[in-house]
């Protein structure tokens, strides 16, 4: 029989049937399909939840912009520009918008934050990242079952609990230590936020540490590597993605965290770059000062766009990170950089 009959014979053929699904294949299918459907709502939800927070405080803030009375009071150049505060003073960065004449200085409140969080970062950051390694490396097993749900205890703490440690505590016992002219001061808002955001480090690092293939220490400690060379030029490495996640969480957690440093900074939004002095974080500003504002002044417009300046700082912040984590992947995987 040639290929042309063969084919004729096949298009004559009846078709086949497919099988009947029955009531109950179809009734879990539907049901498959009605759980996608209430997990992709869900995720939208969360997403639209998102926006439309982004989209209430940008348009609180934006009457900055609109509003000639709000730009007279706290212009761009009023914010980020030295002013007159006295006669016969030289130029300075004060804020003080409750005042006869407004001074609306976003700089004291952006050093106040950075000290604040870089204080944090240098007592968090190592305390975190060696912790995480002695327990994923080092540690018995036995002492890493205490030791890492003891260390994650610490993020079951609420915030003001540890506003509160540091503000009796701790300033008392570094004011008679270091002798700080200020009781309350960026070192202790810093050592107060470390507290919160140990854990958060500490967490992550560690799951990124254990995460790394057992193949990889193995064939460092067969060419005859020390069990510290292995960890600390292998391992740690290997993981560098995962720490630098844990390290933006922990920033994103230092610079938007209210409660504790409202009670252990000493809330004076002073210009200075010591250590020592009393200082005003972005978010303790807002959580001070939107109590007591008018609705829909400018005072209330600019305390929203701190709110906008939070975001858009962690935001860039967090950009950076994904391109730099990128590029250590594609090194780690033999890629160009």
């Amino acid at each position: 029989m040639d290929r042309q009959a063969v084919m004729q014979e096949q298009d004559l053929a009846p078709p086949v049937a497919l099988p009947m699904l029955s009531p109950a294949a179809r009734r879990r299918q539907l049901k498959e399909k009605v759980i996608a459907g209430v997990i992709t709502a869900v995720a939208f939800t969360g997403i639209a939840a998102l926006v439309l927070i982004l989209v209430f405080v940008a348009k609180e803030a934006l009457s900055l912009i609109t509003d000639a009375a709000a730009r007279e009071e706290a212009s761009f150049s009023k914010m980020f520009l030295p002013q007159l505060v006295r006669k016969g003073k030289p130029l300075a960065y004060v804020w003080q918008p409750v005042s006869g004449v407004p001074k609306v200085s976003m700089i004291p409140l952006f050093i106040g934050t950075l000290k604040t969080t870089a204080v944090s970062m240098l007592v968090a950051v190592p305390l975190g990242i060696f912790g995480a390694l002695f327990a994923a490396e080092f540690a018995p097993r036995r002492l890493r079952e205490v030791l890492k749900p003891t260390i994650e205890l610490l993020a079951g703490i609420p915030s003001v609990v540890l506003g509160f440690f540091a503000l009796m505590v701790m300033a008392t016992f570094l004011q008679d230590t270091f002798g700080f002219t200020s009781r309350l001061n960026a070192v202790v808002a810093g050592l107060g936020l470390a507290l919160a955001i140990v854990p958060v480090i500490f967490t992550v690092t560690e799951d990124a540490l254990t995460a790394v293939p057992r193949s990889y220490r193995e064939a460092s400690l067969a060419l005859g590597a020390t069990p510290w060379e292995t960890a600390w030029k292998v391992v740690l490495p290997a993981a560098a993605p995962g720490i630098l996640a844990a390290c933006v969480l922990g920033f994103g957690r230092a610079i938007g965290e209210t409660m504790i440093v409202l009670m252990a900074s000493g809330n004076a939004a002073i210009t200075s770059a010591n250590l020592g002095d009393s200082v005003r974080s972005l978010s303790a500003t807002i959580a001070a000062e939107m109590g007591e504002v008018v609705v829909g002044s400018p005072h209330y417009a600019l305390l929203f766009f701190i709110g906008v300046e939070l975001f858009i700082f962690t935001f860039v912040l967090n950009m950076l990170a994904s391109v730099w984590t990128k590029k250590v992947i594609q090194r780690l995987k033999g890629g160009a950089g």
